[in-house]
């Protein structure tokens, strides 16, 4: 009987050491992290992802693995993850449709903010704001004061419904109290060869799609979209300083893990994630995709996912946008 109890005693007594290991983040990972990218192969953001893993697998001590799951508005991927085991061995490195999605599609199989513990805003992808040359527009005010001039021969591309470039150009038409008519394109290439040939004379996009027309003098680029200036682009004004005051638009990449993911393992790796983004090599490799690198708390990335949300769920509504 003494015995039994020793045994018993040593076994609880153990138990409790790896209880509070685990709940420190001790033993995490214990076993391969999947990054789960809600795009195809080949992207900026698979290629973001990537460089990632390969770096914070170095610093977790396991293998960090990218799972492509793009399909329906980033919303199958997201899904996914939402439905994971909240370990912190599955994450997502959720875009800024994540929030969006409840407002664009009629059903949305996860809640944005209860299905989700954040764990950083890692980069913003730069946007930039361009004309065809045809347009005699040298800024945003200007731009502003021809759209109104030709409320007929106005327009924007997009690279599809309800996407971030929609979303910005409908909040300029709101802002601007212009309307320019929206024309949707099945991606980036084709909306810019029509902007780049006159077919339409206005387009929010990446920059690092952009980036050859403008440097070719093809399009002419008037601004960034977000609330400061680019790093990548110091030298170009932002919509809001250049004529349309208190626009902002920022397309966001960040980490995520399920909900319920304990708190010790989600600081482990945003702090290690911390240090990635940190290596020179790597804020070369952002720099060169168009990505301007962030990096916040839990905590920043939780109150700025409610209300980015809160934010583009009323462009949604004003715009009446729809992407099903």
């Amino acid at each position: 009987m003494v015995i039994k109890k020793i045994i018993s005693t040593v076994a609880i007594a153990a138990a409790a050491v790896c209880g509070t290991a685990y709940a420190q983040g001790g033993n995490y990972p214990s076993k391969p992290v999947t990054i789960v990218v809600p795009f195809s192969p080949g992207g900026a953001t698979d290629i973001m992802s990537r460089t990632l893993a390969e770096r914070l697998k170095n610093r977790l001590g396991q293998p960090v693995i990218v799972e492509n799951k793009p399909g329906a508005g980033t919303m199958i991927a997201s899904e996914f993850v939402a439905k994971s085991a909240p370990d912190g061995h599955t994450v997502l490195l959720a875009a800024s449709s994540l929030g969006i999605a409840p407002a664009l599609y009629s059903k949305v199989n996860y809640d944005p903010v209860k299905d989700f513990t954040p764990i950083s805003l890692v980069a913003s992808v730069v946007h930039v704001l361009s004309v065809h040359p045809s347009v005699p527009a040298k800024n945003v005010a200007e731009l502003v004061t021809w759209v109104k001039a030709n409320p007929t021969k106005a327009n924007y591309g997009s690279v599809g419904a309800g996407t971030s470039t929609h979303l910005e150009s409908e909040l300029f038409n709101t802002m601007a109290g212009v309307k320019m008519e929206h024309v949707p394109y099945k991606g980036s290439a084709p909306a810019l060869l029509d902007l780049v040939s006159g077919n339409i004379n206005v387009m929010f996009d990446a920059y690092a799609s952009s980036k050859p027309f403008i440097a070719d003098n093809k399009i002419r680029l008037l601004a960034v979209t977000t609330a400061q200036r680019s790093k990548l682009l110091p030298n170009v004004p932002t919509v809001a300083e250049s004529g349309l005051p208190g626009y902002e638009a920022m397309p966001w990449l960040g980490f995520v893990a399920p909900a319920g993911t304990p708190a010790p393992v989600v600081n482990k790796f945003h702090a290690e994630l911390m240090e990635v983004l940190k290596e020179p090599a790597v804020q070369e490799k952002f720099q060169s995709l168009g990505l301007d690198i962030i990096g916040n708390k839990p905590a920043e990335f939780s109150e700025f996912i409610k209300k980015d949300i809160v934010k583009w769920a009323k462009v949604v509504k004003d715009s009446g946008a729809k992407a099903d």
